[in-house]
């Protein structure tokens, strides 16, 4: 009896159990599953730019927080979440809004990758599920929400780019995508350049096969592209208008592999990096394999993004970490590549789908535990805001550990959960022309006053560090706040904190009163 086999028409009457809708219904709800404990997502920087939402939605109505902060709406690229909790806090709070949104950010992500997947191989390959994973990739986790957001949408727009184009609907295509890339650059400008180089190179790729030469399909493409060049003029716009943002750090390929090695980071170095060197060896044992191969519409897309991390500095216009964004996407595109050569026995398609889904499942469960013990570590640091009055000015010095740890700095801006819950002032808000419209009024912070005057190390770090818990201890202005809130502080001289009165102690955390 011949065994059945798996082809890549994508023809067969009953499709596989990992292509069917439920089945994929069941993987984008799953890829939610992290978020649903934690009552704040516990994103390294989610809880500073909810201090900002904050401050943009209630400034008008607070007298505490126009004494501290100003803000001015501006069309930049880096919009996402700070337009999408508007009607959302109308509807469910400022901070279950915050959490419906960053809940859908990897569902739509996963659906963006399936979606990728079907059009280019006509089937969803069952070493899809290898690239899931990465919807939690370090930029999300580190709360770089807006961008995540725009990539999230530019996998999604990516796919309907890829049906236009396979149905013969370029005309459509072209009209569509002018807004499409418009709501795209105001989420952030990087998802709106990652959308631009993945239609790029696909229409690159679609042109040649029907016959052009590189030259001629490059040309094309670009012509093809050019529909979504309109956020450029905003651009230009926008950055006449600001003298902040500087654009620094090019070509440093130490920083590199260490971002490369970063692009699952969460808590447990050898979870995550064993998670992100099994990618890999799918990606070279696809390479290697018999019966595997490469979509070469998705492989040159993934050289072109691999191309975009390796030329991109370390800061664009202010913005950190511009070219470390872009590789975890770089190894999702190369596993959404994958395919069969042709037809392969369905054994072997049943055992990769397993596979997969295990991949995916067991890195679920861990970012799951990981983010729980996260929720509850903060969970039980807030109650300090339960001693803070509304309106107060609370100073905030959080331990990094001298940056030794692998595990992320969750609590770093937990201070700003003063904006948010007292509508008070905290340290820790970016104030970057150009980058945020938040502007800072209370001058009297001094050197207090912004982002990263709440991050303190050892008194012998080792390396360079913005400052000492001890030197920052020295240099607390106690007659400009209230209170002085210790978050997993290193070991410092108790001296200096002599005439504060301890208000609350809790776990990793003390919260004073900054005068007797």
């Amino acid at each position: 009896m011949p065994q059945p086999v798996l082809s890549n028409d994508g023809g067969m009457a009953t499709r596989p159990w990992w292509e069917t809708r439920p089945f994929v219904a069941a993987l984008i709800l799953l890829s939610a599953v992290p978020l649903l404990y934690p009552s704040v997502p516990p994103l390294v920087d989610l809880i500073g730019h909810m201090g900002r939402y904050r401050v943009q939605l209630d400034l008008g109505g607070s007298p505490w927080l126009r004494d501290y902060y100003d803000f001015r709406w501006a069309p930049i690229g880096n919009l996402g979440v700070d337009l999408l909790i508007i009607p959302m806090r109308q509807m469910f709070g400022l901070e279950p809004g915050v959490k419906l949104i960053v809940l859908a950010i990897p569902m739509m992500t996963v659906a963006g990758f399936l979606w990728v997947a079907r059009e280019v191989h006509g089937r969803v390959p069952p070493t899809a599920l290898f690239a899931l994973p990465f919807v939690y990739s370090h930029p999300f986790m580190f709360g770089f929400v807006n961008y995540a957001l725009s990539i999230g949408l530019a996998f999604l727009a990516f796919g309907l780019w890829l049906r236009l184009a396979r149905l013969g609907r370029l005309r459509l295509r072209a009209i569509l995508f002018v807004p499409i890339s418009i709501i795209v650059f105001f989420a952030h400008t990087f998802g709106w350049g990652v959308l631009g180089l993945l239609c790029f190179s696909a229409e690159a790729v679609r042109q040649h096969d029907r016959g052009a030469g590189w030259l001629r399909s490059g040309l094309n493409a670009a012509l093809h592209a050019s529909v979504m060049a309109l956020p450029l003029l905003v651009m230009l716009a926008w950055r006449s208008e600001t003298h902040g943002g500087m654009t620094r750090g090019w070509f440093e390929p130490k920083l590199k592999f260490s971002f490369m090695l970063l692009a699952l980071r969460d808590r447990w170095k050898w979870f995550d990096v064993a998670w992100l060197a099994l990618a890999l060896i799918v990606v070279i044992e696809a390479r290697r394999s018999k019966d595997l191969t490469f979509s070469r519409n998705l492989a040159f897309s993934a050289l072109v993004l691999l191309a975009g991390f390796l030329t991109l500095p370390w800061m664009i216009f202010g913005s950190a970490y511009a070219d470390m964004r872009l590789f975890p996407y770089v190894v999702a595109v190369a596993l959404l590549a994958i395919r069969f050569r042709d037809l392969v026995p369905m054994r072997t398609a049943r055992i990769l789908a397993i596979l997969g889904l295990l991949f995916f499942v067991i890195r679920i469960g861990g970012l799951t535990a990981s983010m729980a013990i996260a929720a509850n570590d903060q969970r039980a640091k807030l109650e300090a805001l339960n001693h803070v009055p509304m309106g107060a000015r609370v100073l905030t010095l959080v331990g990094d550990g001298c940056g030794r740890s692998w595990k992320l700095p969750r609590n770093t801006h937990l201070g700003a959960m003063t904006i948010v819950r007292r509508h008070g002032f905290s340290n820790d808000q970016w104030v970057t022309a150009g980058v945020n419209l938040l502007k800072l009024r209370y001058r009297e912070a001094g050197r207090f006053g912004a982002d990263p005057s709440q991050i303190v190390g050892e008194t012998n770090c080792g390396r360079p560090i913005y400052w000492t818990i001890d030197t920052a201890l020295k240099a607390v202005p106690r007659d400009r706040f209230d209170y002085v809130w210790l978050v997993d502080p290193p070991k410092f001289d108790p001296r200096l904190v002599e005439g504060m009165h301890p208000v609350w102690r809790g776990p990793g955390s003390i919260l004073y009163r900054a005068q007797p």
